[in-house]
C-alpha cells in the first residue's frame, strides 16, 4: 500500500510519469458534493461504465514537445522516462520552450493512428492533452504555451483525432496533468530548478487548470472526451480538486480515474506497469503499461516487450476483470515508432481470431490455472492456453457439465472430453491454433462450478514446513487484495477489518510450529491486531512498524501446536484497523519445532 508520504517521495524524485495511487476510500461529504456521480445508483453506474467494461483494450498516447529532445539534452542522454526530461535534465524554462519551435509533426495522420489502434483490437484511445511540462496539445486560450500558438504545426491534433475516432467508432479520452506544470506553475513536488518556475499554486489552478479543463471538456463535441485521465495529485487539497471535479458535470457520462486527489475517488483504479495478482474487488481498474521503458518518445530506448508478452498481458488483465491501456510514444514528426506498429499488427492478428474471448468478458472463476488464464461470459468459459500440453490433455478443475467444447479458432471442430473427480480433461490437437495463446471454449449451463481439489490444497514439505504465500490466499472482502513489491506478491490495501485471508491446507505431520511472518508496515500505521486461526488453535499478535510499506522484514509472530493431521483452513483476520491499514504480508511459514 502506498502512503501519502511515499507517494510524494516518488513524485519528488520523478521515478515515474504516472504515480501509483491507493484504491479509493469513502469520500467525505464535501468531496462528494462536487462529484457529479456521488449519488448515482448502481444501475446508473453500470450503464455509464458499460462501454468501458466491454472494451478491455485501449491505446495510451504520450506525445508532446519532449519528443523533440527525445531523451537527449546538451549532447547527453538523460536518464528516466522521455516526458520527464525537463525535470530530470533540469532544463530551464526558456531553453525547454525553444523545443516548441522544432515541433512540427508534418507526418501526423490522425486517421492512420486511429486505424492502427482499431486494427490492434483497441476500442478507445487516451492521449495526453497536457503533461507535466504544461504544454497544451490543443488550442488553449488559457495559455499560449500550446501547439497552435508556439509551434510551426499550428494545428490542434486533438480535434483531428476526435474526427478520426468518430469515423472509426473508437472512444477518445484526454489525459490532463492537473497539479504538476513545470512551465505554468502548479505544485512544486518535483522541485524547482529555475527561478522562473516560482508560482502560486492556487493562481495556477484558477487561471490555467480550471480554464483548460473546461476547454477540453467543451470543445470537442458531446461525446468527447469519453474519459478524463487525471495524473499525480501533488498538493491537490480538497478545495483545489473540487474546482476540477465539478467541471465533469460539463460532460454527462464521462469516466474519470482515481488520480485527481483531494478525496475524489473517480471511477477507475490505475495500476501502472504492473498487473495486480487478483485485480480489484468492487472497483473498475485499468493497467497502463509501456511497450518499451518510456512513455514519451526516446530515440534510443529499444527495450521492446515481445508480442507474446503483450498478448498475454492483455489476457491476464481481462482474466482479472480489468482493462489494458497500452502506450505508444510518437516521434516529433508525428509517427508511431515502427516497433510499436509491428507489435500492434501482431496483437491485432491474434485479436482478429480470439476477440470474443476478450471483449465484454468477466474475470476468471478459477483461482489459478497452471497452464494459462480464463475469461468468461454467461454460458461460456474461454480457456487461454499459454502452455499447450505436450500430451494433448488439458486439465480443468470444473465440475459443471459441458455442453460443447471447441477451439475458438475452429468452432466447428468439436473437442473430446473426459470427466473425473478432479474435473474435466479436454483432449486437444497437437498444436495451438494461434501463437501466444490458443483459446478453448467450453459451453456450460448456468454458473461455472469450480472444484477445490485436494491437489490444490497447500501441503507441508517433507520436513514438515508449511509455507503460505500471499499469491495462494483466498481473499474475502472489498479492499484486501494481492499486490506486488519488487515482483513478489503480498496481501495489501487491507483497510477494512471485515476483510480476511484464508489458505486451505493439508497437515500430514502434526506438532508444534513457529509461525514466521514476512511483512511490512509503514510507521504510523502499526498497531492493528491480527488473529491467526488453524483448526481449533488460535493466537493474536499486534503488527509492528517497519521502515515503509515496501520494507519487508521476517519475524517470528508466535507459536502454535497442532495435535492432529488432516485438511484444515488457515484464517488470518484483523480485529481492528486503528491507523488506516493493517499490514502488507508476503508469507506465513509454519516451521516445525524440534
Amino acid at each position: 500500500m502506498q502512503s501519502a508520504k511515499k507517494l510524494l517521495a516518488v513524485l519528488a524524485v520523478a521515478t515515474a510519469c504516472l504515480t501509483p495511487v491507493a484504491p479509493a476510500r469513502a469520500q467525505n461529504s464535501d468531496a462528494a458534493s462536487a462529484d457529479p456521480y456521488a449519488h448515482e445508483t448502481p444501475a446508473q453506474r453500470d450503464a455509464r461504465m458499460k462501454w468501458w467494461r466491454e472494451a478491455r483494450f485501449g491505446m495510451f498516447i504520450h506525445w508532446g514537445v519532449y519528443s523533440v529532445p527525445a531523451g537527449t539534452y546538451d549532447g547527453k542522454r538523460i536518464g528516466g522516462i522521455g516526458e520527464w526530461i525537463m525535470c530530470t535534465g533540469k532544463i530551464p524554462m526558456a531553453r525547454y520552450q525553444e523545443y516548441a519551435k522544432q515541433f512540427d509533426p508534418e507526418k501526423f495522420n490522425a486517421e492512420a493512428w486511429v486505424r492502427t489502434a482499431k486494427a490492434a483490437g483497441m476500442k478507445y484511445i487516451v492521449i495526453t492533452s497536457k503533461h507535466h511540462d504544461g504544454f497544451a496539445m490543443f488550442n488553449s486560450k488559457a495559455s499560449d504555451w500550446n501547439i497552435v500558438s508556439r509551434t510551426p504545426f499550428k494545428r490542434d491534433p486533438l480535434k483531428e483525432l476526435a474526427a478520426a475516432c468518430r469515423k472509426e467508432g473508437l472512444r477518445l479520452g484526454f489525459y490532463y496533468s492537473q497539479a504538476q506544470d513545470w512551465n505554468n506553475g502548479g505544485s512544486e513536488c518535483s522541485g524547482l530548478w529555475d527561478p522562473a518556475q516560482k508560482h502560486n499554486m492556487d493562481d495556477y489552478i484558477n487561471t490555467i487548470a480550471v480554464p483548460q479543463v473546461k476547454e477540453i471538456l467543451s470543445n470537442y463535441g458531446p461525446d468527447i472526451p469519453a474519459v478524463l485521465w487525471w495524473d499525480t495529485p501533488c498538493d491537490m487539497n480538497q478545495e483545489r480538486a473540487a474546482k476540477l471535479a465539478a467541471l465533469l458535470k460539463l460532460k454527462p457520462g464521462i469516466i474519470s480515474n482515481n488520480r485527481l486527489g483531494g478525496g475524489f475517488n473517480g471511477d477507475t483504479e490505475t495500476p501502472e506497469q504492473t498487473i495486480p495478482a487478483t485485480g480489484f474487488k468492487g472497483r473498475d481498474w485499468e493497467t497502463c503499461m509501456t511497450m518499451n521503458d518510456t512513455w514519451g518518445y526516446k530515440s534510443y530506448d529499444n527495450n521492446w516487450k515481445s508480442t507474446e508478452m503483450l498478448v498475454r498481458n492483455l489476457i491476464d488483465i481481462a482474466s482479472k476483470g480489468g482493462n489494458y491501456l497500452l502506450n505508444v510514444g510518437p516521434t516529433s514528426e508525428g509517427l508511431i515508432p515502427a516497433p510499436s506498429i509491428e507489435r500492434l499488427k501482431e496483437v491485432g492478428a491474434w485479436m482478429k481470431v480470439n476477440h470474443e474471448a476478450i471483449y465484454a468478458t468477466s474475470a476468471s472463476p478459477f483461482k489459478k490455472l497452471s497452464w494459462g488464464r480464463c475469461t468468461q461470459k454467461p454460458g461460456k468459459l474461454y480457456l487461454h492456453v499459454f502452455d499447450w500440453p505436450a500430451d494433448g490433455r488439458l486439465q480443468v478443475p470444473l465440475s459443471s457439465p459441458v455442453k460443447k467444447a471447441y477451439l475458438l479458432a475452429h468452432e466447428s471442430r468439436k473437442l473430446r472430453m473426459e470427466s473425473s473427480a478432479d474435473g474435466k480433461t479436454i483432449l486437444l490437437p497437437s498444436a495451438s491454433p494461434t501463437p501466444y495463446a490458443g483459446v478453448v471454449v467450453l459451453e456450460i449451463p448456468g454458473q461455472p462450478e469450480v472444484l477445490q481439489a485436494a491437489s490444490q490444497r497447500i501441503r507441508q514439505a517433507d520436513d514438515g514446513t508449511l509455507t503460505l504465500k500471499a499469491d495462494d490466499a483466498e481473499i474475502v472482502g472489498n479492499t484486501l487484495h494481492v499486490e506486488e513489491h519488487d515482483g513478489i506478491g503480498n496481501l495489501g490495501f487491507w483497510t477494512d477489518a471485515n476483510d480476511y485471508a484464508q489458505w486451505p491446507v493439508t497437515i500430514n505431520k502434526a506438532g508444534t510450529f513457529n509461525v514466521v511472518a514476512t511483512f511490512a508496515c509503514a510507521p504510523g500505521s502499526e498497531g492493528s491486531t491480527c488473529t491467526l486461526t488453524i483448526g481449533d488453535q488460535t493466537f493474536s499478535q499486534t503488527v509492528p512498524a517497519t521502515a515503509s510499506w515496501g520494507d519487508f522484514t521476517t519475524e517470528t509472530a508466535g507459536q502454535i501446536t497442532l495435535d492432529k493431521a488432516g485438511q484444515l483452513n488457515v484464517i488470518l483476520k484483523a480485529s481492528d484497523v486503528p491507523h488506516g491499514a493493517v499490514i502488507n504480508l508476503r508469507s506465513l511459514v509454519f516451521e516445525p519445532v524440534n
